[in-house]
C-alpha cells in the first residue's frame, strides 16, 4: 500500500499539468474576497528536493520542469529576439515556482520543487489574501511523507491556517463539506484529489469520493488528477466523473497531456484532470498554456494535449 513515493516523481509532466491547473483555479477564485476551504486528500511529503537521491535516481524532473524552464529561458534568445511570453496560466505557475526557489536562475537550477500544499499555502498566504482567512486541510497516511510534511510546515510556521491529519483523505473531504459560512455568508471550497492510485480500487473511491461531495456541496470545485494508462479502471475514471457532474447538474472540464513516447523510454507518458465547476477562466487558460508546454516537453509519437468543457 505505500510502495508508491512521489519524491521519485516530482516536477515531472503529470505535476506540470496538475499545478498549472490548480494555479489557475486559485488564481480566479482568489479574486473574490470570501474565505476558501482548501483540501489536499493525497497530500504527500509537500515540497520534494530535485537534487535529492530520488528525484536523480528517476530524473523525471528532467524531462519535466526542468526541461520546461530551458524552453522558458530560451524564448528570450537570440539577443534582440522578442520574448514569446507564456500564457498567463503558465507564466503565473512559473512565477510561484520562482518565488518558492529564490536565487534560481539559468546558472542555478530549481533545488524545490513545491508540492500541491506548498503550492495552495504561498497563494493563501500572500499579502493580498491575508483578510480572506483561507483554511488548509492536508491529509497523508505514508509515515515518511506524514513526517516529512509535518517538518515542512514546522518549518515554515504556517499557524492555526493549515490543519495536517495522518488520516484517509477521501473519509476526511466528505466530513469537510460543506465549508462553514463566512460573516458574508458565502461558502466557497476547493478539494484537489490526487491519489496515486498504486491499488486498482483507488479508482472507485476517487468517484465515489466526487459522488458523496457532490450529494454534501455542489458548488464546490473539485480538481481530480488521473493517469492515462492502458487499465480499464483508468479509462473509465473520466466517464464515471463526467456522469457524476452531469447528474448533480455541474459543468465540467477534462483536460489531458501527452507528450508521447520517445524510443527507448518507458513510464507514464499522459496525464488528465478532470475538474467540476471550472472557473469559466480555466478553459481558453489551459488551451493557450498547453499548447506551450507541449512545445517543450514533447518527445515522440503520440504527443498532444486536449481541453474538452461543458456547462451543465
Amino acid at each position: 500500500m505505500f510502495s508508491y513515493r512521489h519524491a521519485f516523481h516530482a516536477g515531472n509532466h503529470a505535476d506540470v499539468l496538475k499545478h498549472i491547473t490548480l494555479v489557475a483555479c486559485l488564481g480566479h477564485l482568489m479574486r473574490k474576497d470570501g474565505r476558501l476551504t482548501l483540501i489536499d486528500t493525497h497530500a504527500g511529503a509537500g515540497s520534494y528536493r530535485l537534487d535529492a537521491l530520488a528525484a536523480r535516481t528517476s530524473d523525471e524532473a528532467q524531462a519535466g520542469i526542468a526541461r520546461l524552464l530551458d524552453w522558458q529561458r530560451a524564448q528570450t534568445q537570440p539577443a534582440g529576439h522578442v520574448p514569446d511570453h507564456p500564457p498567463d496560466a503558465l507564466a503565473d505557475y512559473l512565477t510561484l515556482l520562482a518565488r518558492l526557489n529564490p536565487g534560481a536562475g539559468p546558472a542555478s537550477p530549481l533545488r524545490v520543487y513545491p508540492g500541491s500544499p506548498l503550492l495552495m499555502h504561498a497563494l493563501m498566504s500572500g499579502p493580498a489574501r491575508a483578510a480572506a482567512a483561507d483554511r488548509l486541510h492536508l491529509f497523508e497516511l505514508h509515515p515518511t511523507d506524514w513526517r516529512a510534511l509535518q517538518s515542512l510546515f514546522r518549518r515554515i510556521d504556517a499557524g492555526a491556517s493549515v490543519q495536517l491529519a495522518q488520516q484517509d483523505g477521501f473519509e476526511r473531504l466528505r466530513a469537510l463539506l460543506p465549508p462553514p459560512t463566512t460573516p458574508g455568508g458565502s461558502r466557497r471550497a476547493l478539494a484537489l484529489v490526487d491519489p496515486s492510485y498504486e491499488i486498482k480500487s483507488d479508482y472507485a473511491r476517487v468517484a465515489q469520493a466526487l459522488e458523496q461531495a457532490l450529494r454534501r456541496f455542489a458548488t464546490g470545485v473539485y480538481l481530480v488528477w488521473y493517469p492515462v494508462i492502458a487499465r480499464p479502471e483508468a479509462h473509465a475514471l473520466p466517464r464515471r466523473l463526467k456522469t457524476l457532474a452531469g447528474h448533480a447538474g455541474r459543468p465540467w472540464l477534462d483536460a489531458t497531456l501527452n507528450i508521447g513516447a520517445a524510443p527507448g523510454q518507458t513510464g507514464l507518458s499522459a496525464s488528465g484532470m478532470f475538474v467540476i465547476n471550472p472557473p469559466h477562466t480555466l478553459a481558453p487558460a489551459l488551451q493557450s498554456a498547453l499548447a506551450r508546454v507541449l512545445r517543450a516537453l514533447g518527445r515522440g509519437r503520440g504527443q498532444g494535449f486536449k481541453v474538452v468543457a461543458t456547462h451543465a
